[in-house]
């Protein structure tokens, strides 16, 4: 596992590449290279693949569906030929058997925890809502298995941008309750493009502070 602490900056990535790798059941599964990964999880229905497609400007990339908790494999995508971005399974889709979603937890868990390759979750979070259990639950367990992680706050545009920008000021508040140190963010709308340069640039910071190791 890498640990990188960066905070945003103004850099810039073109994303001139990339394609469907595998779906893996487990972490064993995964692609055997070294490259690094970034992985986007959240709950069902929070626009994961809409946001993945918005970022690597390729429509059909992750499929979309009109029924959230498709996805229920770990799914890569190879980025320029240089990095993986990694589609996990969403979490809290309450429809599911309790069978299936402790197979589920089992797969997240087991990625996030065992990857080597992984340098970053992007956690994605409605900005709609208010701080929903599920969610401050998922975020507090990756800090507190030492998991570096960013929040990603969906649909902005279903809100505009001050209500949207209040709305994600209100949640990160609220984890000043547990964390001594936030964690960074972003605020996204895939219907606009907006915070596609922001999150691409932060994956960029990050790919060169380990380059330069």
């Amino acid at each position: 596992m890498f640990f990188v602490s960066l905070q945003p900056k103004d850099l810039k990535m073109e994303i001139k590449k990339s394609a469907f790798t595998l779906s893996a059941p487990t972490v064993s599964q995964c692609p055997k290279d070294n490259k690094v990964e970034y992985a986007f999880i959240g709950r069902s229905n929070v626009g994961k693949s809409s946001l993945i497609n918005m970022l690597c400007n390729h429509k059909g990339l992750a499929k979309t569906s009109s029924t959230p908790g498709k996805t229920l494999l770990i799914n890569h995508f190879i980025i320029n030929d240089a990095w993986y971005l990694v589609d996990l399974p969403g979490y809290g889709f309450a429809k599911r058997s309790k069978t299936v979603q402790k197979q589920l937890q089992q797969i997240i868990s087991g990625y996030i925890l065992q990857r080597e390759q992984l340098v970053n979750v992007f956690v994605l979070i409605d900005v709609r809502h208010e701080q929903q259990k599920i969610d401050r639950e998922f975020v507090d367990w990756l800090g507190e298995s030492s998991i570096p992680f960013t929040i990603v706050f969906t649909k902005a545009d279903k809100l505009g941008p001050v209500k949207a920008r209040q709305n994600a000021e209100r949640w990160m508040k609220q984890l000043e309750s547990g964390w001594e140190e936030l964690p960074p963010y972003f605020i996204t709308s895939s219907e606009k493009r907006m915070g596609r340069d922001e999150v691409l640039g932060y994956i960029e910071e990050i790919n060169k502070s380990i380059e330069a190791r």
